[in-house]
């Protein structure tokens, strides 16, 4: 991506940029939007997948949802985000990460020269919660092993966990996200970086420069596997 395009996105996350001379300069990686994601065979376990999450009755958040929110993106994609629980946006889209929140979180993506149809977007629970409540640890016991075939299934090498709930639930832990940012962590095998929830930068304006730092501190990752 351009470096004028990428820092216009910055701007519109209200960061600016500095890289001190001792840390150089990140390097973007490939972008696979350019490629055909349509031309490369997609495992059936996908779809069979998919099709049980969207019947799951495992929990009574099923009562309430107008549809179970799988994930969208590239099946082949070398980034995966999981957010927490869909909203009512999410609910009646059918995609996690939607609204003013979504778009701040592609702004976000292509900040780091990603654009959202080359990564793979899920998230922690596959229902809206009614009223948006937080989940309830068997809520989030009942929708973990559908994002651990997700994850198994798609190979990421890297995921960003996005938000609290999100973090915490991947890492198995109650640490503060405040915690969890700035380290690599490991899930089942996969490096994985914790970042705020855009819903929550939304509010809080003042922690956008730490977000960034947060996907600099994936994209190093990533480069380092490469």
């Amino acid at each position: 991506m351009d470096n004028n395009i990428r820092l216009q996105y910055l701007e519109a996350m209200g960061v600016d940029v500095w890289i001190p001379r001792d840390q150089g300069v990140i390097q973007p990686f490939l972008d696979v939007s350019e490629q055909s994601i349509n031309d490369a065979p997609i495992s059936d376990e996908w779809g069979a997948l998919q099709n049980e999450v969207a019947n799951c009755s495992n929990c009574s958040l099923c009562e309430t949802r107008t549809q179970a929110v799988f994930g969208v993106g590239n099946k082949q994609a070398e980034w995966m985000l999981v957010g927490e629980e869909p909203g009512e946006s999410e609910d009646l889209g059918g995609e996690p990460f939607l609204g003013q929140a979504g778009e701040l979180l592609n702004d976000m993506l292509r900040a780091i020269g990603l654009e959202r149809e080359s990564a793979y977007l899920t998230s922690i629970i596959k229902c809206k919660t009614p009223e948006n409540r937080a989940p309830k640890v068997e809520e989030l016991n009942l929708c973990y092993s559908y994002l651990q075939r997700q994850i198994q299934l798609l190979k990421p090498k890297i995921i960003l966990a996005v938000g609290r709930v999100a973090a915490q639930s991947l890492l198995k832990t109650n640490k503060p996200l405040a915690e969890l940012r700035g380290i690599v962590h490991q899930v089942e095998g996969v490096p994985l970086v914790v970042v705020y929830h855009p819903a929550y930068l939304l509010r809080a304006l003042h922690e956008k420069k730490k977000a960034w730092q947060d996907l600099q501190l994936a994209v190093k990752q990533i480069n380092k596997i490469k």
